[in-house]
């Protein structure tokens, strides 16, 4: 069957600092591509900075001053954020962010985490460096994911079929379709296994959501604006395992946003509203 992926929510612009393309120029490949959505999800990592300074991070800061609608593409602001604890920590989230970016001392009390996800719409939460994990049972592995699925934010759980950290799948999966968050099919992920190491995980992944009835994201994880809105390696998968397309949650925009709000992430009705 031919799927319509109208939304790709996993794509990254110069900030992220090993991608190559503008939001711009983002934009412009999303709308040749037809999309409905382009969510622009950058690093939120070490792998940015070195450092912790808010500073660093100024980039996430001001997206306010995107337009919603550019160029006739819906644009949401979010952050991969890297899980870094057993518990479902996220970067940051253990970094006091008390000064601001021009030197101001802020009034209140908060991490470095909430002030860069204050104002996004979403984030995707993803391992990267999974050394953390090295000695961890898989009971622990798969608190680690439910922690993170659990926390308000997080919309999507990024590249688990890569990250090689396992952990009990079900109990994963139930979670998430029981807070209404994604489970993300990523096809840089499959773009890249020249080993064949992730196609296994990813499709086992894939199978047993379809048959859990859990909402996925499929994404681009695009590093360059020609890769946005292209899965070509997961279209194929989900063909092949015959993967109900009503569990995309990314089919359409009003089917994404409907998703955000459901899953308590970022209520966005006033978009659709606008739409119709």
């Amino acid at each position: 069957m031919s799927y319509t992926i109208a939304s790709d929510i996993h794509t990254h612009t110069l900030y992220s600092r090993h991608a190559y393309s503008t939001i711009a120029e983002n934009i412009a490949a999303a709308r040749a591509a037809g999309l409905e959505v382009l969510g622009s999800a950058d690093h939120f990592s070490c792998m940015t900075y070195p450092g912790h300074d808010l500073r660093n991070y100024q980039f996430f800061l001001n997206q306010h001053a995107w337009p919603r609608t550019w160029d006739g593409v819906t644009l949401l602001r979010g952050a991969e954020a890297d899980i870094v604890g057993l518990s479902g920590e996220l970067f940051g989230q253990d970094v006091a962010a008390n000064v601001t970016i021009v030197g101001n001392a802020y009034r209140d009390d908060r991490t470095l985490y909430d002030r860069v996800t204050e104002g996004l719409d979403y984030v995707v939460a993803s391992v990267h460096n999974s050394a953390f994990t090295r000695d961890a049972s898989l009971a622990q592995t798969t608190a680690m994911y439910v922690g993170a699925l659990e926390q308000r934010k997080v919309l999507v759980l990024g590249h688990t079929g890569r990250s090689g950290v396992p952990f009990d799948m079900d109990e994963v999966l139930l979670r998430a379709k029981e807070l209404g968050k994604l489970i993300e099919l990523n096809d840089h992920s499959l773009e890249v296994d020249a080993r064949g190491r992730f196609h296994g995980a990813c499709s086992a992944i894939a199978e047993r959501c379809a048959e859990l009835g859990v909402q996925v994201s499929v994404s681009s994880d695009a590093h360059l604006a020609m890769y946005i809105g292209r899965y070509p390696h997961i279209e194929q998968m989900l063909e092949e395992i015959h993967f109900p397309e009503e569990l995309i949650a990314n089919r359409s925009r009003v089917a994404l946003l409907d998703a955000m709000a459901a899953a308590g992430v970022c209520d966005m009705h006033e978009l659709n509203n606008e739409e119709a």
